[in-house]
C-alpha cells in the first residue's frame, strides 16, 4: 500500500516528538566548537554522548560537552559505546542518570568484538532487560537480525536501531532486505544505527521506510563536517518525502514519459 504523507510527520520517540529524523553523535571532531558546529547544522534535536569517553560534568576540570550542547536545546542521549559486559553498560546508564539529573531515556549498546564492534546480543539482551525493570527508557543498538530486532521491541524498548554496516565503516546498508524483514513487524521506531558514510546511504535508508538515522563518522570524519551535517539533512527529509510519496514501481523495459496517443 502506497504511505500518505501526515499533517504532523513527527518521529515519536519514548511520548516525545520530534521534527527532525536525524541522529546525530559528538566523537571524533576537532574540538568541542566544530562539534557545536555541526550538531546546529544538521537540525538534529537529540544528541548522543558516550559517557565513558565524554565529559559531561564527571571531570570537573576538564571542557564540558554540555556547554556547546545545551540540554535546555536538545535531548541528551547517554549511550554505552565501549561497554562489552551487560554489567558494564548498566553501570553506565545509571551514571548517565545521576549526572543528568535523572534522565531516563539511553542508548544501549553492548559490544562483543573489538575488531568488528558488532554488538554481544545475548549481554545486549541482558542489560536491556535490566534497565527497562530499573525505569530506563531504552533504545538499542542490534544487528540486522529481525528476529531479534522484534525481540526487544517485545521486550519494551523505546526504538530498535539496527546496524546498516559496521560502525565507522561508511559501507552504507549492505542487507536492505533485513532491514525491509524489521520494518514489516516493527511496533517501536526503526532507526539505522552505524555504516552510514554519506547522504545518498542516509536516503535510502529513509527510503526504506526507517524512522530516522543516527550517525556520528560519517559527519565528523568528512572533509568538512558542517557541509557534510547539511548534507546529511536534506539527505534524511528527501529521504522520507521520497517514502511517503510512494515510488513508482519498477519495470524492464522503457516507459514512455508522454502519453502516445494522439501521435501524428
Amino acid at each position: 500500500m502506497r504511505p500518505r504523507a501526515q499533517a504532523d510527520d513527527t518521529l515519536v520517540i519514548a511520548g516525545v516528538a520530534y521534527q527532525s529524523r536525524l541522529l546525530i553523535g559528538t566523537g571524533k571532531y576537532r574540538d568541542l566548537n566544530e562539534t557545536r558546529r555541526a550538531v546546529e547544522a544538521s537540525g538534529a534535536e537529540i544528541v548522543t554522548v558516550a559517557i565513558r569517553r565524554t565529559n559531561i560534568g564527571q571531570k570537573r576540570d576538564e571542557p564540558n560537552l554540555l556547554d556547546v550542547i545545551s540540554p535546555d536545546r536538545y535531548t541528551i542521549l547517554p549511550n554505552t559505546a565501549g561497554c562489552y559486559t551487560a554489567k558494564d553498560a548498566v553501570r553506565t546508564c545509571r551514571l548517565a542518570r545521576e549526572l543528568l539529573g535523572g534522565h531516563s531515556l539511553v542508548k544501549l549498546e553492548v559490544l562483543g568484538d573489538e575488531k568488528t564492534l558488532f554488538p554481544d546480543i545475548t549481554a545486549t539482551l541482558e542489560a536491556a532487560k535490566e534497565l527497562i525493570a530499573d525505569n530506563f527508557q531504552v533504545m538499542v543498538y542490534t544487528n540486522d537480525d529481525p528476529i531479534v530486532a522484534k525481540r526487544l521491541a517485545e521486550m519494551g524498548c523505546v526504538a530498535v536501531m539496527p546496524l546498516a554496516a559496521p560502525i565507522g565503516s561508511g559501507l552504507g546498508i549492505r542487507n536492505p532486505y533485513n532491514i525491509h524483514f524489521i520494518l514489516d513487524e516493527a511496533t517501536c521506531p526503526i532507526l539505522v544505527d552505524a555504516g552510514v558514510g554519506t547522504a545518498s546511504d542516509a536516503a535510502i535508508a529513509m527510503e526504506l521506510g526507517c524512522d530516522g538515522v543516527l550517525m556520528n563518522t560519517a559527519i565528523a570524519a568528512a572533509q568538512d563536517p558542517v557541509r557534510m551535517a547539511r548534507a546529511m539533512r536534506m539527505a534524511i527529509e528527501a529521504g522520507r518525502e521520497a517514502f511517503l510519496a510512494g515510488r513508482m514501481p519498477k519495470k524492464r523495459y522503457a516507459s514512455a514519459s508522454s502519453p502516445l496517443e494522439g501521435i501524428l
